[in-house]
């Protein structure tokens, strides 16, 4: 399956189980896989036979950017279920949500969620 690819989009949330996070809000970062049969787009070079990826990068952002969840669980769960109500050919998606600055002490990266789903027939 051919796959289109968001890397790194970044928005500002207040998704958190922590009473500050749902107050200050903070970053988050996410990364998409979008698989769909992408060889008609390349044939005919129409972006009908595509995923436009200006108008799946503002689905992430009305989620992410939108109703605070306690769980990034949830927000990539919701991404997942917009992508799909939106984007017809859209056979199947994986989405990261990574949290660079969660409020958990210890020294690391970013903690992150990473869910696969595909189109229910």
């Amino acid at each position: 399956m051919d796959k289109i690819l968001l890397n790194n989009l970044q928005f500002y949330g207040f998704h958190g189980l922590m009473p500050e996070e749902n107050r200050l809000g903070q970053r988050f970062r996410v990364d998409v896989e979008l698989y769909a049969d992408l060889k008609k787009a390349g044939q005919t070079d129409n972006m009908h036979h595509s995923i436009h990826y200006g108008e799946v990068y503002q689905v992430i952002k009305e989620i992410v950017e939108g109703e605070a969840k306690n769980l990034i669980e949830a927000v990539a769960e919701q991404v997942a279920e917009n992508l799909f109500q939106t984007f017809n050919l859209l056979n199947a998606c994986t989405v990261k949500i990574i949290k660079p600055d969660p409020p958990i002490v210890g020294h690391y990266d970013s903690v992150a969620v990473e869910i696969y789903r595909e189109r229910k027939l």
